[in-house]
């Protein structure tokens, strides 16, 4: 990754191309959907600890998919907060049927 990035759209499409596998991304999207839940059950149930359970949800699959099916360096450690919000960008185009699990299903990830 040594180019650099000046503006998030510009980030998007390179973040995305280090999501092109279909399991990295569906953990991606099942890390994010845990995340949500737990930081929605902390404040509903008004428990801050559950909160420490974010980074570990979020990051944790996100990991497996890039280490183990992606394998490549995620681009969080580079680019921390364009990854974050890249991470549920791409969240909500999977789950609202915009952009595709598998990348096969056009040119280049997105519907």
């Amino acid at each position: 990754m040594s180019r650099k990035y000046t503006s998030f759209k510009e980030f998007y499409p390179f973040y995305l191309s280090q999501h092109s596998n279909k399991t990295c991304r569906l953990l991606h999207v099942i890390g994010t959907t845990i995340l949500l839940a737990v930081l929605f059950t902390a404040i509903y149930h008004r428990r801050p600890m559950l909160l420490l359970l974010i980074p570990i949800v979020g990051y944790g699959f996100a990991w497996v998919g890039h280490f183990f099916f992606e394998k490549n360096k995620p681009a969080t450690f580079t680019y921390p907060l364009w990854s974050l919000a890249s991470d549920f960008k791409m969240y909500f185009q999977v789950v609202s049927g915009t952009l595709a699990l598998d990348t096969s299903k056009d040119a280049n990830g997105i519907t």
